[in-house]
């Protein structure tokens, strides 16, 4: 780990910055928006917009990278987020909203990529694995922090706006200062869909109902307290204790995931995860159970993001892993792009109301659940032994993290088989 902090520090700091950035203006947005009184499907239009720009960003950032290089895109795409941010309290309009989470999530994705292949230069066989760990652990704290800056100053004005814009300004300063390297960028092609779909299909159904299930954390927490009526520290306690359970939880139920069945482990963590989002519906009325829920919720469905990906690996060749990786990544992006504006509809007033946030994730959990249980009928599960590791990954990572994992993985597999065939 001090190898890793040694060759990365500047990486993972300014990382950690620029999640505080966003996290920040993830949910400074939900409650701007409640005061500004613009409606839920409104909201539901702003959030889904960023991912719709982050999916492009990850289509078209690499190819940006390999024109120009690592840190003219790193810069100029700093630079349009910090511009964006100043600009959300002065046009506030839903649609320049949109407009602006579009870009910003485009800019986010392309940042992610440069980070992340640079993080994957900097560390080693020896190390990738705690080097991933410890840049998903940057980027939940950051989240969570974000959450206590919402308390420095006053959603209606403008000061918040200005910090999270200057957070991501001043995060960039020890990464490009400090990194004299530029590393080389290469992606994989992307799987076809269809020969993804038939090599694992509860990676495929499961990573789309995932994306969803995230964006709705990410994107409608904030404005699901605001309609609710709580304050701004409880809207902050809230959205920060889904990522204090995916904190908390990522490491235990990796270390079960191999040591088990992994379709049984995804049966009932989404089923335990599902049970949570009913507390929240039936008794959100009461904050400490809303926040056992959120810790419920965000801690059962942050770890599936990895448990889907590593079941998908256990039906996968070596080299067609990284392959995997860009189809993957699409098919929680275009949930994730649904996710907030189902959200947004079910929230209404002619439906579920507030609720709707939690039923929505309810919903596509059971369904989870219940598509893992199916699965466990239609083939044998893979013996516990010849499956490979699982590697903690953030739902926020792009398809370059997701790759490096899946080597990461790779190289641990073989490093086990030759410790067994020594013995």
């Amino acid at each position: 780990m001090q190898q890793v902090l040694a060759s990365a520090w500047a990486l993972l700091l300014g990382m950690g910055m620029l999640m505080i950035g966003n996290g920040l203006q993830g949910t400074l947005l939900g409650v701007r928006g409640e005061i500004e009184g613009f409606t839920t499907l409104q909201m539901s239009f702003v959030m889904s917009a960023y991912f719709v720009g982050f999916l492009g960003g990850s289509k078209l950032a690499p190819e940006m990278i390999r024109r120009v290089g690592h840190v003219r895109v790193f810069a100029a795409l700093a630079s349009f987020i910090s511009a964006v941010m100043i600009l959300y309290p002065t046009f506030t309009d839903p649609v320049a909203w949109a407009l602006g989470r579009v870009v910003i999530g485009f800019c986010f994705s392309g940042v992610y990529v440069t980070a992340e292949s640079w993080l994957n230069n900097a560390s080693n066989n020896e190390n990738r694995g705690k080097a991933l760990s410890l840049y998903m652990i940057v980027q939940m704290a950051g989240v969570v922090s974000a959450q206590a800056m919402m308390l420095l100053g006053d959603p209606a004005g403008y000061d918040t706006f200005v910090l999270a814009s200057v957070l991501v300004s001043v995060s960039f300063a020890p990464i490009l200062l400090s990194i004299s390297p530029t590393p080389a960028f290469d992606t994989t092609k992307p799987m076809s869909l269809r020969k993804l779909m038939d090599t694992s299909p509860l990676g495929c159904v499961g990573m789309f109902l995932m994306g969803s299930v995230f964006s709705a954390q990410f994107g409608m927490s904030a404005v699901y307290g605001a309609k609710v009526g709580l304050s701004v520290p409880q809207i902050s306690g809230f959205v920060a204790t889904f990522y204090v359970g995916a904190l908390i939880l990522q490491y235990p139920l990796g270390w079960m995931s191999d040591r088990m069945d992994r379709r049984l482990l995804i049966l009932m963590v989404a089923a335990v995860a599902g049970v949570g989002a009913v507390l929240g519906m039936v008794l959100g009325g009461y904050y400490v159970m809303l926040l056992v829920a959120a810790f419920v919720v965000g801690g059962m469905t942050n770890p599936l993001y990895s448990l889907l990906i590593a079941h998908t690996n256990d039906y996968l060749e070596h080299d067609d892993m990284a392959a995997a990786s860009g189809g993957l990544i699409f098919i929680n992006g275009l949930g994730a792009i649904a996710g907030p504006l189902i959200t947004g509809w079910l929230m209404g007033d002619g439906v579920f109301g507030p609720p709707g946030f939690f039923v929505l994730m309810a919903g596509l959990l059971f369904a989870l659940a219940a598509y893992a249980l199916y699965r466990t009928t239609q083939r044998p599960a893979v013996p516990v032994e010849d499956t490979g590791s699982y590697t903690p990954v953030s739902p926020s990572s792009t398809q370059v993290a997701v790759e490096v994992a899946q080597e990461y993985a790779i190289e641990a597999e073989q490093e086990a088989q030759e410790e067994n065939d020594a013995a």
